[in-house]
């Protein structure tokens, strides 16, 4: 993207200066109206390399606006399967120590009768 607006304003600034360079040798007029004239082209230059500046600077705010928001949705998205798998495994622990409570009682009671 902004290799593309780099060669637009490279290209841009070439054409430019060739033309006034082309337009200066072969215009046979006085040093005042080609003074004018230049300062006219550079004008016209800087409204150009500020109008594909204001472009491209609202270009990237965009592209970066909408790369925030899909990381947003991702780390959420992450941190929603990661919640829930936390959640499946708290309440797996919590069932596997359920029983082993319950085997633990009953050892204790086997014990407890053997010992009789």
């Amino acid at each position: 993207m902004s290799n593309n607006t780099g060669n637009t304003i490279l290209a841009l600034l070439t054409g430019t200066a060739v033309g006034v360079g082309l337009g200066l040798l072969y215009a046979p007029q006085s040093g005042e109206k080609t003074r004018k004239q230049l300062k006219d082209e550079a004008d016209h230059l800087k409204d150009n390399l500020s109008k594909k500046y204001d472009e491209t600077s609202s270009s990237l705010s965009d592209y970066a606006k909408s790369a925030r928001k899909n990381i947003e949705e991702r780390l959420e998205k992450t941190f929603s399967n990661a919640s829930s798998k936390a959640d499946d495994m708290l309440t797996s622990l919590e069932s596997e120590l359920s029983e082993l409570k319950k085997k633990n009682s009953e050892l204790q009671k086997e014990l407890k009768s053997s010992k009789k």
